[in-house]
């Protein structure tokens, strides 16, 4: 849900990661929240090459006719809409109606200390990670019932299960999200919905991209540094994860081979909640 920016100089690079878990999903329409870039981006890509019609929700029309172009075969409908906005979150609920998958993963950041966190921004960051899943998922969820199967996967975080300072909104917005993920489970299991999370550490995003380089400067540091001694000095696996990672988890929640796992939270998180 926000504009690209450039990668930071000198940061690992990316990992290579090939599609491998099977998944057909052929004739089924899932809609996809975040898509114009990042993790969301990923998964419109991902579902989409499994036979998906993907909804990719995102206000950045820009990212959205770029992804379209990405994926090539006409089977992504953009939906530029601002889930912050009280009519983007009633057309987002309307676009939902039908869909068979819902993956949530439209988000924002802002680091300040509580005292000063303007509470504007918090109450804009609630809406668009937590009032817009709960919204998006109301709306999908009776025809998922009707047909007796559906997948709801919210991407969370590591700040669902652990918290940081000077994250107020977001560890907010995000144990939030687990525990609505959780009283979906409970409530579309008799009818064939799973509902799950995943919830990985720093992800290469363009919403990370930034925190970076606006750490590196209120710190005085390098990039290298706020990654290495900072974003992952409580993860055992010392890089950065890659979105088509996190894709590929989300694709394994909706394979058949996952109908039993709901109310779950999937951490990818290089052991971080290990300690």
């Amino acid at each position: 849900m926000t504009p690209d920016a450039p990668v930071p100089p000198a940061l690992p690079a990316p990992l290579s990661v090939p599609r491998s878990v099977r998944l057909d999903l052929s004739g089924r329409t899932a809609l996809v929240t975040g898509a114009a870039s990042g993790i969301g981006r990923a998964c419109a890509l991902r579902l989409a090459a499994a036979g998906a019609t993907v909804r990719a929700v995102d206000r950045d029309e820009r990212g959205l006719k770029e992804l379209r172009e990405a994926e090539g075969t006409g089977a992504v409908e953009p939906f530029p809409l601002d889930l912050t906005a009280p009519d983007g979150l009633d057309a987002a609920e309307d676009a939902a109606h039908g869909t068979d998958v819902l993956v949530n993963g439209a988000g924002t950041q802002l680091v300040r200390p509580l005292e000063e966190f303007p509470p504007e921004v918090f109450r804009a960051m609630l809406t668009l990670m937590l009032e817009a899943p709960f919204r998006l998922t109301r709306g999908a969820l009776p025809g998922m019932y009707g047909r007796g199967w559906g997948r709801v996967v919210h991407l969370s975080s590591v700040h669902g299960l652990r918290a940081s300072a000077y994250k107020a909104a977001y560890v907010a917005a995000k144990h939030g999200l687990e525990g609505l993920s959780k009283v979906t489970a409970l409530e579309g299991a008799p009818h064939g919905v799973t509902s799950n999370c995943v919830s990985p550490a720093y992800v290469r995003t363009p919403l990370v991209e930034r925190q970076i380089a606006d750490q590196a400067a209120a710190h005085g540091i390098t990039p290298e540094r706020v990654v290495t001694d900072v974003m992952l000095a409580d993860s055992a696996l010392k890089r950065l994860l890659e979105p088509e990672e996190v894709a590929e988890a989300v694709a394994y929640l909706c394979a058949p081979e996952a109908s039993f796992v709901t109310g779950a939270s999937l951490p990818l998180d290089g052991a971080w909640t290990a300690h």
